[in-house]
This record gives structure tokens, C-alpha cells and sequence, in this order.
């Protein structure tokens, strides 16, 4: 097995990769990323067993939206939003999530 290549930011774990993720089943993935990466990182987090994703204004294009809308328990990203630029986890975290549960947003 690879040894895993951690580091801490504000005293929390990271990883370089989702292949890395110790609890995958147990993680959700907040993306900020270009559109061309956002859609590998999808694959891999669909791959490990990630149920919920969060794309970062910027981060998606419409075949990364439509994937992450199918492909997981809950995704959100879009244009919606308070911030008008779409669904960002600091402004709209709270409201998101509770409108995720209900729909994909």
C-alpha cells in the first residue's frame, strides 16, 4: 500500500488526491477548480464513493454540472446563489444544503 502523502492546513489533514481520502463514504468535496479539472476530480470522487459535491462558482462548466446532478447523492453548483456569481459554500453553505436535500441544486 502507498504511504500517504498528508499535510495540515489550519489543523486539518489534506490530501493531493480523492484516491487518497481515508473515508471517502464518509466525505464531501467541496471543488475549486478549473472546468477541465473539476470534471476528472468528479470521476475520481464518483470512483472512491463520495456521495456529495460542492462546485465553487467558476469551477464547473455545463457537462461537469450535468454529471455531478446525476451521478451523486447531492450536488450542488449552478448560478443560483446570493453572491449572483452562484452557490458559494461561505455565503450560501447553510441554505444550499437544506435546498440540496430536496432537490439538486
Amino acid at each position: 500500500m502507498a504511504e500517504l502523502k498528508e499535510t495540515v492546513l489550519a489543523c486539518y489533514p489534506t490530501v493531493s488526491s480523492v484516491k487518497e481520502l481515508l473515508s471517502p463514504s464518509e466525505t464531501s468535496l467541496s471543488i475549486v477548480t478549473q472546468p477541465h479539472v473539476t470534471l476528472k476530480v468528479l470521476h475520481e470522487a464518483k470512483e472512491a464513493g463520495i456521495g456529495c459535491v460542492w462546485m465553487q462558482p467558476g469551477s464547473f462548466d455545463d457537462e461537469g454540472l450535468e454529471y455531478a446532478k446525476r451521478e451523486f447523492k447531492a450536488a450542488v453548483g449552478g448560478n443560483e446563489g446570493r453572491a449572483g456569481e452562484g452557490w458559494c459554500v461561505l455565503v450560501d453553505g447553510d441554505d444550499a444544503c437544506r435546498r440540496a436535500k430536496e432537490e439538486k441544486l
